[in-house]
């Protein structure tokens, strides 16, 4: 049962998402490797950006309601584009 509620939890056997997850993560490391990045530079960014959204972005409500929307439009789509295929696959 437990092993049950694990796999439906992590998406198939553990070891099976954990070797897709390996899989994957070298794949895009890769790939950003190909085009310049590094883990480093990668942190870097996202502190920033972190401390850009503290200190500018959230003074006005509306930038929030502009950075949430813009993300929704790519979040969703794919999310969906996600979902219709992984029902595909269920039948």
């Amino acid at each position: 049962m437990t092993s049950n509620l694990v796999a439906r939890f992590v998406g198939g056997s553990p070891v099976t998402v954990l070797l897709r997850l390996i899989v994957v993560s070298f794949v895009v490391g890769f790939l950003l490797e190909t085009l310049g990045f590094d883990p480093v530079g990668l942190f870097n960014e996202v502190v920033r950006a972190v401390r850009h959204i503290v200190e500018f972005g959230l003074t006005d409500v509306r930038q929030i309601g502009r950075i949430l929307l813009t993300g929704a439009m790519v979040v969703v789509p794919v999310w969906l584009l996600l979902r219709l295929l992984d029902a595909g696959r269920m039948r």
